[in-house]
């Protein structure tokens, strides 16, 4: 008889997330950061060198300089992380873009749903 397996190990469906934010600057995107991790709505921020965007916004083509990140949590948490971003972004439409975690390596999921209860 082999044990069970964890619900959590690597290639399980899972309910974590990672969510996609762009910034007008690195000092936002770490204040931001800081304030979603204080508040437990994330487990961990990376946050990515100004790159440049490229998009149209009211009928005009926009060029600018963004910061990146890529946040981790849950779906349970989302609806709450995404009012709160939108509460304190500086853009009117801000890019929030929650995609699943398809697969993720036991230990690290684990500790990921460990740092957000």
């Amino acid at each position: 008889m082999s044990p069970s397996p964890s619900p959590h190990t690597e290639g399980s469906p899972n309910d974590l997330l990672l969510v996609y934010l762009t910034h007008p600057g690195e000092s936002k995107a770490r204040k931001l950061a800081r304030i979603l991790l204080e508040k437990k709505l994330i487990a961990c921020a990376n946050i990515f060198p100004q790159g440049t965007s490229l998009y149209t916004w009211e009928g005009k083509i926009c060029e600018e300089r963004e910061w990146v990140s890529i946040l981790k949590t849950d779906r349970a948490r989302f609806p709450k992380l995404q009012e709160l971003i939108k509460s304190l972004h500086p853009y009117d439409c801000p890019c929030i873009l929650a995609l699943p975690i398809a697969k993720a390596y036991g230990p690290y999921g684990d500790w990921l749903r460990s740092c957000l209860s």
